[in-house]
C-alpha cells in the first residue's frame, strides 16, 4: 500500500487507508479481537453520529476518563470527525482532581464514571440511537482537535490546545523519521490519556497504515511473548529497566525487532548501555512535551547517543536562549507547536517569544552535531514512570496536613521510574506512613512520594528561596 498521509487532518488517514486496503489490520487486542481499517472507519463514523445526536457540536469539549480500550481510541477519532475537542483525563485521577478539569473546560459531555452531570460511559455511547449524517464535515487545519492539561510548578493545570495540523504533522514527521511503514507492528502498552500513547503511538502508526498489538498496560512477560510478532516498541524508561530485569529477555528474543523507542522521561545512560549490550539494539530516545508533541529525536539511521535526545525533527526548529556558556532555555517552533492555553491568554503570551518561539521551560544545550542535551527543567517538573508530576500540587496537599509547617517536593534519579518523587517536610508529631495514607485520598497514586523525610528546616539562599538543588543532592536515593 502506497499513499501520502495528510499532514493537516488525521481523519483523512483513516478515509484513505480504509478505501485503499479495507481489510488491513489496525489493532489487535489481547483476546485476539482484530479491528481492520474499514472497521475503524465505520466505528468512528458511527460513534461520531451518536455524539452529534447527543448534542455535541464543533468546538465542544468531550472529556474522557476511561480505561484503555479500542473504543477509547475510537472516541478520540470520533471527536475529530465532528470537530469536537477531545480531552483525555488520567483514569487514576481522584474525583476532586476531575472536578477541577470539568469546571475549567466546561465539556458538554463527560465519558467516565462517578461524576454528576452529563455523564456517559463508552457502553452508553455505543448504545445511543444514531442519526444520519449525509457527509463528513471538513475542518481547517488550525481547528482545535484536542486539549490536554499540563502545568508548571505554580498555579493550577492549564489546558494545552492542539490543532488538527499539530497532531497530523507531528505524526507524519515521526513516521518518516522512524521509517514506519504499513508493514510495522507496534506493541502498544502505553496509557492513552497521555500524548505519548495517544498521539505519538496511535497517530504515527495510523498515519502509516500500520498495526498495533493493544495491551491495557505494560507487563514484561506479555511484552516478551509478543516481541516475535512485532517490529516496534514505544515505551518509557521503566519499560526497558523491567525488560532488562527479566532473564527471558535475551538477544535472540529481540533479534527480529526493528526499533525500540523511549520517551516521556529521561533514559539513564547506563540503561541505554545495558540494553544495547544485552540485545544489540540501541534504544532511540526522543524529546517532546504536551504542548508540542515530539521536538527532537535520535536518528533512525545514524548514531543514537546515550544521554542526548537527538537533533530537531524535520519541520521543527530548536534554539537555546539566554545561555550561560552553552546552556540555556530550550525554545522550539514549528507546525507541531500548540495554539495556546485554554482561556489563559496571559500564560500563552508569557510562553511565546516573537516569531512563534515557544519557551519549553527546559534547560539544555545543542552540541556541534546538532544533538540536543537536556540539562534540567527550570520549572522543577518531575517525570516519574512517564507521568508529569508538579511539585507545587504535592506541596499544597502536604502543607494542608495537620502538623505540617512547610514542605518541598523534589525529583531524584531512579533506575526504574526515571525520577522518584521525594518530599522533605518541616513539622511536629509527623508520621510519614500516616501522611501517605492521608495523601492517597487527594492525589493519584503516581504523584505520591516514594519517601517522606522529616526535617527541622529547609535549606534557603540569601533571598529565602528553598534550595531544591541541595535537597536533591542530600536525598538522592
Amino acid at each position: 500500500m502506497a499513499y501520502t498521509p495528510s499532514t493537516t487532518d488525521p481523519i483523512e488517514w483513516i478515509e484513505a487507508i480504509s478505501g485503499a486496503d479495507p481489510d488491513r489490520p489496525w489493532l489487535e487486542t489481547g483476546d485476539g479481537r482484530v479491528i481492520s481499517y474499514q472497521m475503524l472507519r465505520d466505528s468512528v463514523a458511527a460513534m461520531a453520529i451518536k455524539l452529534t445526536g447527543e448534542g455535541v457540536r464543533p468546538g465542544d469539549r468531550v472529556a474522557a476518563c476511561v480505561e484503555k480500550s479500542p473504543e477509547a481510541a475510537i472516541l478520540y477519532f470520533a471527536c475529530l470527525w465532528i470537530g469536537a475537542i477531545y480531552m483525555p483525563l488520567n483514569s487514576g485521577y481522584t474525583s476532586s482532581e476531575i472536578a477541577y478539569f470539568l469546571d475549567d473546560a466546561e465539556p458538554v459531555m463527560f465519558v467516565g464514571e462517578g461524576v454528576a452531570g452529563q455523564t456517559h460511559t463508552l457502553a452508553t455511547i455505543a448504545a445511543l440511537p444514531a442519526i444520519s449524517i449525509t457527509e463528513r464535515p471538513k475542518f481547517a487545519p488550525d481547528t482545535i482537535a484536542a486539549m490536554l492539561y499540563t502545568s508548571g510548578t505554580t498555579g493550577r493545570p492549564k489546558g494545552a490546545m492542539l490543532t488538527r495540523a499539530n497532531l497530523a504533522s507531528n505524526a507524519v514527521a515521526l513516521m518518516n523519521a522512524w521509517a514506519i511503514t504499513a508493514e510495522d507492528v507496534l506493541i502498544h502498552a502505553l496509557p492513552i490519556f497521555h500524548v505519548h500513547g495517544l498521539f505519538i503511538a496511535i497517530n504515527s502508526m495510523t498515519a502509516a497504515g500500520a498495526k498495533m498489538l493493544f495491551r491495557p498496560k505494560f507487563d514484561p512477560e506479555d511484552v516478551i511473548a509478543l516481541i516475535p510478532r512485532a517490529t516496534m516498541l514505544m515505551g518509557v524508561p521503566t519499560f526497558y529497566t523491567r525488560l532488562l530485569s527479566a532473564p527471558a529477555f535475551t538477544r535472540a528474543v529481540a533479534a527480529k525487532m526493528r526499533l525500540f523507542i523511549s520517551g516521556s522521561a529521561p533514559l539513564l545512560a547506563e540503561t541505554h548501555r545495558q540494553f544495547e549490550a544485552r540485545t544489540g539494539h540501541a534504544i532511540l530516545e526522543r524529546y517532546g512535551m504536551t504542548e508540542t508533541g515530539i521536538n527532537t529525536s535520535n536518528p533512525y539511521d545514524g548514531a543514537r547517543i546515550a544521554g542526548t535526545v537527538g537533533p530537531a525533527l524535520p519541520g521543527v526548529e530548536v534554539r537555546i536562549s539566554n545561555a550561560e556558556g552553552d546552556i540555556g532555555g530550550i525554545e522550539v517552533r514549528g507546525s507541531n507547536v500548540f495554539a495556546g492555553y485554554w482561556r489563559n491568554p496571559e500564560k500563552t503570551a508569557a510562553d511565546f517569544r516573537e516569531g512563534g518561539w515557544f519557551v519549553t521551560g527546559d534547560l539544555g544545550k545543542i552540541d556541534a552535531q546538532g544533538y540536543v542535551h537536556i540539562i534540567g527543567r527550570g520549572k522543577d517538573l518531575i517525570i516519574t514512570g512517564g507521568y508529569n508530576v508538579y511539585p507545587k500540587e504535592i506541596e499544597d496537599a502536604i502543607d494542608a496536613l495537620p502538623g505540617v509547617v512547610e514542605s518541598a517536593v523534589i525529583g531524584v534519579p531512579h533506575a526504574d521510574f526515571g525520577e522518584a518523587v521525594i518530599a522533605v517536610v518541616v513539622g511536629s508529631g509527623l508520621d510519614p506512613a500516616a501522611m501517605l495514607s492521608q495523601l492517597r485520598s487527594c492525589l493519584a497514586a503516581y504523584k505520591l512520594p516514594k519517601a517522606i523525610h522529616i526535617v527541622d528546616e529547609l535549606p534557603r539562599n540569601t533571598m529565602a528561596k528553598v534550595q531544591k538543588t541541595v535537597l536533591r543532592d542530600t536525598y538522592r536515593l
